[in-house]
């Protein structure tokens, strides 16, 4: 093995640094071009049966691979951290929007932001019954959580 030429490993640590950026912006451009696939491909359902199509749009298509969104206890611990970092009550599609930041998500894809909102709200449901949350509604109707407080 040849002995390092420098007695660190800065000139190391700013290659990796710079690959680390270029992979972080590919994975954005990524993302972003992922949330416009899946937002054209709503406008063209939306299309095709707007011109009478009948058929089952998802039986047509090849099958997919569901990936999971999220861990086990994943989801839980994302939105009890969010409440805890909320200076007030928060709606659950403002804390999905917080998960799907948090993962580095696009919280511009419609679709994802649906799915972690319904999942939020079944997380809230639970952590509510276990007495973790609490539950406000406010004088327009709006439902909003925070954290319990333990006495």
């Amino acid at each position: 093995m040849n002995p390092a030429r420098t007695e660190t490993y800065e000139h190391t640590i700013s290659g990796l640094l710079a690959k680390r950026v270029d992979l972080y912006h590919e994975a954005e451009r990524i993302r972003d071009r992922l949330a416009e696939i899946r937002n054209d491909l709503s406008a063209l359902d939306r299309v095709l049966h707007t011109l009478g199509y009948a058929g089952n749009l998802d039986t047509d298509m090849p099958r997919q691979k569901h990936e999971r969104i999220f861990g086990q206890g994943e989801l839980t611990r994302a939105v009890l951290d969010a409440l805890r970092d909320a200076p007030e009550p928060m709606a659950s599609r403002d804390i999905a929007r917080e998960v799907i930041a948090v993962n580095e998500q696009d919280a511009r894809d419609r679709r994802l932001l649906t799915e972690v909102t319904r999942r939020v709200s079944k997380v809230l449901r639970i952590q509510s019954q276990a007495g973790r949350v609490r539950k406000i509604i406010d004088a327009t109707s709006r439902t909003t959580w925070a954290i319990a407080l333990r006495v």
